[in-house]
């Protein structure tokens, strides 16, 4: 048996009672003071598998494993300003890299793998075809491509065919065909040094959770 296996069948690994009880007291305090909100004040976009969003935040222990084994450094624990039911739970970081669903990895992502709790749970293979993790949104004002300056860095980047370019240059969308992998957000520039759009607070292009998404 590999290690990663033996590592997915022990559940009580990875986190200390003594580390639990702090959090848990903590978390407990500061909502009791009114200081978060018990329900995310944002949604937030999560790895493969878990866009059931009620049964896995019932089966995360908060273990961080997933985050640990993503070879792509794709995971971070969520922080405290998206809510107490959120807290420490995964939620993809597009701007250390980008999930590739693990295709080259024998026994698809690596993130649910190592789950102790098998809180993930995968569509049917393929997998990058079969999950949303999200939807790739262009902020319009911050794109360096509607500032005629010739950027397509996120269409380039795109491995899946989700996105094109349109006649006068700018980049667009194909939502039926976004999955949500983030490597057009990982690859986006329009916060690099000399190309920050006025008032940009973000990447242009960025990947939002599939209930902030307004169908027009």
């Amino acid at each position: 048996m590999s290690p990663e296996a033996k590592r997915a069948e022990a559940p009580g690994r990875g986190i200390s009672r003594r580390t639990f009880a702090i959090g848990a007291v903590g978390s407990a305090a500061m909502l009791g003071l009114g200081a978060v909100k018990l329900v995310g004040a944002e949604a937030v976009v999560r790895p493969p598998g878990a866009q059931d969003e009620g049964a896995f935040i019932a089966s995360c222990i908060h273990c961080e494993r997933c985050r640990e084994v993503c070879p792509q450094h794709a995971i971070k624990p969520a922080r405290l300003e998206t809510g107490i039911v959120n807290l420490r739970t995964p939620q993809m970081d597009y701007r250390t890299g980008w999930c590739d669903f693990c295709e080259n990895e024998e026994g698809g992502p690596a993130c649910a793998a190592a789950c102790p709790t098998k809180a993930f749970r995968l569509p049917a293979s393929p997998v990058s075809e079969n999950a949303k993790l999200g939807l790739a949104v262009i902020n319009r004002d911050w794109c360096l491509a509607f500032s005629a300056m010739g950027c397509h860095e996120c269409v380039d980047a795109c491995p899946y065919e989700a996105m094109g370019v349109n006649d006068d240059g700018t980049p667009y969308v194909i939502d039926d065909a976004c999955n949500g992998c983030g490597a057009c957000e990982y690859a986006c520039v329009s916060l690099s040094s000399g190309s920050i759009s006025v008032g940009a607070t973000d990447r242009a292009i960025v990947v939002v959770p599939l209930s902030e998404v307004h169908h027009g």
